[in-house]
């Protein structure tokens, strides 16, 4: 039996995204990561420790041969561009979300897939991660009846950590809604599966020194009849960990003494001291393995026949039959459950869940949701 020759692979960008990745990469046969494009020469220094080519621009990716994919962990702003650039040059593109920062971009970005005849991948997305996949799996063997509510709630010191200024304004694909709620949407959208129907959403603004978008309530109507709502709050008050016995949204265990929480006690930064803050906290990439389950905020499904909840090692299903605990392992961390679709996805052998299509969806949701919160209505989504 002939074994598939690695995949190449180049990142694009090499902030926390790319350095959670690496490791995962690294450890898999199945890739070759082969250079690094980075245009900051501090950031150039720690890239350049993986032994591999690192270029300031993404045209000299065109130097190396055989490439077979990038994954690009850039600001938003640059996504559309960068990845209708190397979809021409016949590359498989992985995205970080959000995959553009308005629909028009990213319709261009699922249309040059198309023209290409090349794969546009949206992630990481907490979807990924096990327990929620485990969630979808029960759900479609049917063990808690049919789908009624989806709830995830989050929050977080997301408004307060050191931020790229474009991380903050909304037209530019920033804000907890677009960053964070995209997350959520994603989870949602995969629990409930079912097109949305409708968005009805309130976002907030509340502090004047940080001006961005950072909460939001969401509510998702899904054309099965399902419901779902989305709860975000990143000003720094309570943690999701308060309610997830104190796991973390990478699976590490962080009680409230223990945590880096940022406030808004903390004085603002320049944006030049708050840019080397947040490439300094990048270097603090998130280990590959972690000893308990991923939690972004808390999940819970409720269907006709039973409920569904996380819990540190994995879920807890109660039915007609009682509650049971389902351990789920950890030695995969999402970031191996991204490269497992993903090499299918570029070798032709499986099914492309998240797809530039349903990234595309997300983000006409989370602009909904803009429409809905202007409007004081709900928004009907054409489908």
């Amino acid at each position: 039996m002939a074994i598939d020759k690695p995949l190449q692979i180049a990142v694009v960008g090499f902030g926390a995204a790319a350095q959670a990745i690496i490791p995962a990469l690294q450890a898999n046969s199945s890739f070759l990561l082969v250079a690094v494009v980075e245009p900051h020469p501090e950031v150039q220094k720690a890239a350049r420790l993986l032994g591999v080519p690192v270029f300031h621009e993404l045209s000299k990716l065109k130097t190396i041969s055989q490439l077979d994919g990038v994954y690009l962990a850039t600001p938003t702003p640059l996504h559309s561009q960068q990845a209708i650039a190397c979809l021409e040059n016949g590359w498989h593109v992985l995205v970080e979300k959000p995959m553009a920062c308005n629909v028009a971009e990213g319709i261009a970005m699922v249309q040059a897939s198309r023209q290409c005849h090349r794969h546009l991948t949206v992630g990481h997305s907490h979807s990924f991660d096990a327990p929620i996949q485990a969630m979808k799996q029960i759900i479609d063997r049917g063990e808690i009846g049919t789908v009624s509510m989806v709830n995830n709630w989050c929050f977080t010191d997301w408004v307060y950590r050191p931020r790229r200024p474009e991380e903050l304004d909304s037209k530019l694909g920033g804000g907890v809604l677009f960053r964070q709620g995209a997350h959520q949407i994603d989870i949602l959208r995969a629990l409930c599966h079912s097109p949305v129907k409708i968005v009805k959403a309130k976002l907030f603004n509340t502090d004047p020194k940080r001006n961005t978008v950072g909460a939001h309530a969401i509510y998702l109507d899904f054309e099965n009849g399902a419901a779902a709502t989305a709860i975000y709050n990143g000003y720094g008050g309570i943690s999701s960990m308060d309610f997830t016995q104190h796991v973390s949204e990478w699976g590490f265990r962080q009680t409230a003494d223990a945590r880096k929480w940022y406030t808004a006690n903390q004085a603002p930064q320049s944006a030049a001291q708050e840019l080397a803050a947040k490439q300094k906290r990048a270097l603090d990439a998130i280990p590959a393995e972690a000893p308990y389950q991923p939690h972004f905020g808390l999940t819970v499904v409720s269907g006709s026949q039973g409920d569904i909840r996380q819990t540190p090692h994995g879920l807890m299903v109660c039915n007609a039959s009682g509650q049971t605990e389902i351990h789920l392992p950890s030695h995969q961390s999402p970031r191996d459950l991204v490269l497992a679709e993903l090499e299918q996805t570029w070798r032709g052998k499986g099914s492309h869940w998240h797809s530039g299509d349903w990234g595309l969806e997300n983000l006409r949701i989370c602009q909904a949701a803009i429409e809905s919160a202007e409007s004081g209505r709900e928004v009907l989504l054409a489908n």
